[in-house]
């Protein structure tokens, strides 16, 4: 079974290229499962949105250019929510191992994460020494997928696409993502292109990380 996560700011893309990638590999015979971290793995998910909308009063819900949204959850950095977060973001990433070894026993081939561990880890105070060594050490012991994708973007482009955080959060966002793609020294960045260029280089980057030789991927359709 391999495993792979796609990673990045709101309004970068995630939804589109991981639609492309599962039908792309569908196409070829492989055998998917898509998880959605929130939904799937995140422990006590529900109460946690409940309780981030009424500390801290943010819209709930996605956005759209229609009906822009001001949510306050992630985006909000004082010391105390940091400190929850590391307890929280530890039983997340105990509840990664349960899930992936649950997933080992089923029979898929593929199975894709939208967003991972490495979105929440992304969300903290990056440059604190404290802060790095729990990334080191979740990172030690949760499983690493074979691809992870960080789907980069423009934020003023993701900002208008899904207008949920503010312009200003997304840049920084943005900025967290690309220096803890560097941290954990494994994630694959696609540069902010064209959808169709993003497609093929999401492709490029999954049959490069495969070893050879590849029998059960030799269905795979060609690239364009």
């Amino acid at each position: 079974m391999k495993i792979l996560s796609f990673s990045g700011i709101d309004g970068a893309g995630k939804s589109t290229q991981i639609g492309e990638l599962q039908a792309w590999l569908d196409r070829a015979g492989q055998r998917t499962q898509l998880l959605t971290f929130w939904d799937n793995v995140v422990v006590g998910a529900s109460f946690r949105e409940f309780m981030s909308h009424k500390a801290f009063k943010g819209d709930r819900g996605i956005g759209s250019p229609e009906k822009p949204l001001h949510r306050r959850d992630k985006n909000v950095t004082s010391s105390p929510v940091t400190a929850l977060r590391f307890c929280l973001y530890f039983a997340d990433a105990v509840n990664v191992c349960r899930k992936v070894r649950s997933l080992r026993k089923q029979d898929v081939d593929v199975v894709i994460f939208d967003r991972y561990i490495y979105d929440e880890l992304a969300n903290l105070p990056l440059s604190g020494r404290l802060t790095r060594l729990f990334i080191r050490f979740v990172l030690a012991f949760v499983p690493q997928p074979d691809v992870a994708y960080v789907i980069d973007a423009d934020p003023a482009a993701a900002f208008a696409r899904k207008p949920e955080y503010p312009a200003d959060f997304l840049r920084k966002n943005r900025e967290a993502y690309l220096t803890f793609s560097r941290l954990s020294g494994h994630m694959t960045v696609i540069e902010p292109l064209p959808v169709e260029e993003a497609t093929i280089r999401v492709r490029e980057a999954f049959l490069s990380k495969m070893p050879e030789p590849q029998a059960e991927f030799s269905g795979l359709p060609a690239l364009p």
